[in-house]
């Protein structure tokens, strides 16, 4: 990798570090203790440090290898969106290397440090947090990056609009006349869900409401959302209607509500987000958000591939959000 001799010299001055440690933290390559990483990465941010790319581009060649790294490949949402990054990365004439964070920042900064290691042309990432290190760090390496589903600042970012989901979610509520209505989701640092949720208290809040109660849990998980809405519900909160953050959460939370001999819809109507296949398998089946999520990794693709060659990037957007009407939803008992 090639740099401005001077400028990693300036940034192992202020780190406190020597030139060959800044140089492994830039190449993901060597053992860098955590914190001396962190204070390197922190610099580097700092001084907005950028190597000469094409340079670097020349001495190590193409890899034609795209890092892609997602918080769970367990979770349909990120399962399909890993395939049809993978297929269109394929149909471009790059292999995808998919990794997964399991949601720890920890997990996340070794598989950045093993794909700068592997000499990656790019990196689609959907990051468990929203801070710039990740990007200066991939940025530093000379590494273009596009943030998928979750915003990371400075850089090119494809995702859904989840703040207005949220509003569409409590908007379909409050049109159908429920005024009772409570909000169940996971995992709680997620920023979709936490954007979301925004939406739902901005909706709410314009009719003069509230949420009657809020649970969000860390495991996003059927039988951990399920036990999420159990527990709002043993715990004598009453609702005439439950958004759902995710279709996971809304599907536990309609078997939370049939164990207790509520029933959906005639006593309490469930809203969901994204439109998984699940919410179809339901019966009845699930009112859903519909998220374009295939879109959204086709147009990753496309972006990553235009930063990696040079061309301008697309003024495509993913798909508007649409509210998909099923069975679980229905108007308030007067």
């Amino acid at each position: 990798m090639e740099f401005a001799l001077a400028g990693i010299r300036d940034i192992a001055t202020r780190a406190g570090a020597s030139i060959a440690t800044v140089s492994r933290v830039i190449n993901g390559s060597g053992y860098v203790s955590p914190s001396m990483r962190a204070r390197i990465e922190t610099v580097i941010t700092e001084m907005q440090f950028r190597p000469n790319a094409g340079a670097a581009s020349m001495r190590r060649g193409k890899s034609r290898m795209v890092g892609v790294l997602l918080p769970a490949l367990d979770v349909k949402f990120f399962g399909i969106l890993a395939h049809v990054i993978e297929q269109a990365l394929f149909a471009r004439g790059y292999h995808a290397f998919i990794c997964c964070s399991s949601e720890s920042p920890d997990r996340e900064a070794e598989y950045i440090a093993a794909m700068l290691a592997q000499r990656v042309d790019g990196v689609i990432i959907a990051s468990v947090t929203s801070d710039t290190v990740t990007a200066a760090r991939l940025t530093a390496a000379g590494v273009p990056i596009v943030a998928v589903d979750r915003a990371i600042a400075g850089a090119v970012t494809v995702k859904a609009d989840h703040y207005a989901g949220g509003r569409l979610m409590a908007g379909h509520l409050l049109g159908l006349g429920h005024r009772s209505i409570a909000v169940t989701g996971a995992p709680e640092h997620s920023t979709p869900v936490t954007e979301r949720l925004a939406g739902v208290r901005d909706a709410l809040a314009a009719a003069g409401l509230e949420p009657v109660a809020v649970r969000l849990g860390d495991e996003h998980g059927f039988e951990a959302c399920r036990d999420l809405a159990a527990g709002m519900l043993d715990d004598g909160v009453e609702a005439d209607a439950v958004i759902g953050l995710t279709d996971l959460a809304a599907i536990g939370a309609i078997h939370a509500l049939h164990e207790r001999g509520v029933a959906v819809p005639q006593d309490v109507s469930v809203i969901g987000f994204d439109d998984m296949p699940m919410a179809r398998y339901v019966i009845p089946q699930l009112t859903t958000v519909a998220q374009p999520i295939r879109e959204i990794g086709a147009l990753a693709v496309e972006q990553i591939v235009r930063l990696m060659t040079g061309e301008p990037l697309s003024e495509e957007q993913p798909p508007a959000l649409s509210v998909i009407e099923r069975g679980t939803t229905a108007r308030r008992p007067a």
